[in-house]
This record gives structure tokens, sequence and C-alpha cells, in this order.
């Protein structure tokens, strides 16, 4: 269990409590460590996304939270209230699994009223609130139907209803919509962003899907390796990657490698590994080593507007319908991907083709994987966060 020699952060006149806060928690299993120094102060009302690959403590954070996993060292606080050493009974959150763990002997109505009957709240209340819970979720008149008369996306509703029924202080998502079908995730991604919206929960949503993660939330936190590595809204984290995992895991983009080979105090000119230049706002000293992160999104191939100008051989075409995505070899044994959107024809695999890409639009790593900042006003409006109390992020 944590330390319980620490205090919970004095409130200030004018301060608002966090919904839910993490100071310096660390959660091991014997010698291995799943979640190490981590902090975070969570709005009350918002939506909070975990991202990360399987294995970066994303899920453990959310179970410590519930109660299910005991944290090491550190503390967590819902509304102000201290509760890692508070009985899981005792915690007022609302849990959707990704297995919709829903009762398969009980009809919808028991199955939603659950939590109600166990707090002892009366039977005509019972009934309203299950009523308006699954109007909430659009599934009325199903208080009868058995779980195995639903389909997979009805039953998710369920576990929604259920988990949102007795107004807890937080809801807690454990990748619920994994095991939906495309159509259903993209459906039921509106539906719990709504239903979070319209009664204002703080919601707590954990995944590895990145279009997930960058289309629901109002803040994501990327996880690697048991650490946070950046905090910020979707556009932050997408636009300014903070390091190279960042980049690569949010969206799969260019690493081109480098060295600085001229600057002029606001323009810095990189000799690539493949053999050509770039030029970016930056001043940085020549001889310098940086790896410059370019999305997939922001090249042109083929009309090629203003901007750094590269060329490469088409290596595959991916026809999208109003999208193609060409893998594209630019010399130096480098590959790069873009994903632009067609205004002529599709070029062909083994076609040499021009593409460029705004210098606004690209990110400088150090050789630490750190991201390098731009001269002030040469970036894009996408800041980094400075919620995260994280060194990483820097």
């Amino acid at each position: 269990m944590a330390d319980t020699n620490q205090t919970p952060r004095p409130e200030t006149a004018g301060e608002t409590r966090p919904a839910v806060e993490f100071r310096d928690i660390s959660i091991a299993y014997g010698s291995f460590v799943a979640v190490r120094d981590f902090s975070l102060a969570i709005a009350k009302g918002s939506f909070v996304t975990l991202l990360g690959p399987s294995g970066c403590g994303k899920t453990t954070i959310l179970r410590s939270i519930a109660g299910l996993v005991d944290i090491s060292a550190g503390q967590i606080s819902i509304g102000g209230k201290r509760v890692d050493d508070v009985p899981i009974y005792k915690r007022n959150i609302g849990l959707v699994f990704q297995s919709y763990a829903l009762f398969p002997h009980k009809n919808v109505f028991d199955n939603v009223a659950f939590g109600l009957k166990y707090r002892n709240v009366p039977k005509p209340e019972i009934a309203r609130k299950v009523a308006q819970a699954l109007e909430m979720v659009r599934l009325p008149g199903s208080e009868r139907k058995l779980p195995s008369q639903l389909s997979g996306g009805q039953q998710q509703r369920i576990a929604l209803a259920r988990a949102i029924v007795f107004e807890p202080e937080v809801l807690l998502l454990d990748e619920p919509l994994s095991a939906l079908d495309a159509n259903m995730r993209e459906e039921m991604r509106v539906e719990i962003k709504k239903i979070q919206k319209a009664t204002g929960i703080t919601a707590i949503f954990v995944t590895h899907d990145q279009e997930e993660a960058l289309s629901m939330s109002d803040q994501i936190v990327v996880m690697n390796a048991g650490r946070m590595e950046q905090i910020g809204s979707p556009e932050q984290v997408y636009e300014a990657p903070a390091t190279g995992f960042v980049a690569d895991f949010l969206g799969k983009a260019n690493m081109l490698p480098g060295i600085v080979s001229s600057s002029d105090g606001a323009r810095t000119t990189i000799a690539l590994a493949a053999g050509q230049t770039v030029s970016v706002a930056a001043a940085l000293p020549p001889g310098r080593a940086v790896t410059v992160v370019v999305r997939p999104q922001k090249l042109s191939v083929g009309a090629v507007p203003s901007g750094n100008r590269l060329t490469g051989r088409v290596v595959s075409t991916s026809y999208l319908g109003g999208n193609a995505i060409y893998e594209i070899d630019i010399g130096g044994g480098t590959t790069i991907r873009a994903n632009t959107q067609i205004s002529g024809p599709v070029a062909a695999e083994g076609q040499t083709v021009e593409l460029a890409f705004d210098a606004a639009a690209c990110v400088l790593l150090d050789e630490h994987g750190q991201r390098i900042p731009v001269l002030p006003g040469r970036q894009s409006n996408a800041k980094t966060s400075s919620a995260s109390t994280s060194p990483r992020q820097q």
C-alpha cells in the first residue's frame, strides 16, 4: 500500500480542486515497476485519455483509481479527498470494462439497477433513475431483455448506463470499444462523448487506439514504459510531439535524420541522411545532429506548392477514394509516407515525384529524441501543454 504519512495538498483561496489528482504515484509488482513517479491533475468535467502501447501502465493507473490495484508510493485524490487507502466500495466511481461484464442471468433493468440497490436507493427512485439512464443511452423499453438478446453495441450501452446511473464522481472507461466492429466503434465514440458532456461527469478513458484518443479527448496523456511522455490537447500532442516516441506512436510520423549544415540565425538548413536538404525556422549550430519529424498528412505530392521540396520514387500506392497513401523512397535507404488528398492522377509505383512540406509543419528532435523549440512566431499555434509535472514532457 502507499505511504500513509503524506497529506493532501492544501487548497488556496479561489482554487478549484481537481476532480482526480495523482501525486507522484508508483506501482510495483516485486522488482518490476509498472508505473513510476506519475503526477497528473484532472479538471472536473473533462475527458482525459491515457494513451499508449500495451504494457505502458495506462490500465494499471486506471485500476488504481478504482481500487483494483494498490499503489506503492504517492497518493490519489478524488474531489480533494485521498482515496488510495479507501476500500473499493467507498469510492464513488463508475467503471466500464472492455468485456461489458454484465450479469448474464439478470435482465437489463437489474443490471443497470445493481449499483443503486447496493446503495439502498428506494425502489421508486431506482425505477426512475434506470429509465433515465436507458433513455440517455438510447435503449428505452429494453428493461426486460437479457444481455444475450442484445447486440455487442447494445450491451456496451447497458454497461455505460450501469456505470452512470448512480451519478459517480468519476467515470472510468477501460478500452470499452475494442470488442466492437469499426462502424459500431465510431458510433459509440460519439455517444460516449455526448453522454459525458451532457452529464458533466469527469471521464478517464484508456485506449491504445490513436483515432479514439484524438476524436474524443479534451486532453491526452501519452504513456510509455510506466511514465508520462506528454500531456496536451489532441492538437497539441499531434502537431507538437514532445519526443520521438510520441511522434512515432501518435500518427506514425516520418522521422528524417540529418545534420545542420548552415544557419543564419533565423533559418537553419539540414542535410538529410537521404542526401537532400530541408530548411526550418530555428537557430542551430552547424554540425548538430537532429531529426526532422513530418506527419504524412503534411506532405503534398505531385502538384507541389512552395516550401521544402524533396524528390523520390514511389514504392507503393494505396488508393483510399478521396486520398492516396504513398510510400516514397527519397534515397539513402529512407522511405517517406505521404497521405495526400487526390487532386489529379494517382502516381504509379516506380514513378518519380516531387513532394513538399512547409517549414512550420515539421518538428525538430535532438539526439536524445526531445523536441527542439523553433523560433518564436515561426511554429504552428500548437504548443506543448505545461500541465504535466513529468520531466520527460519538457
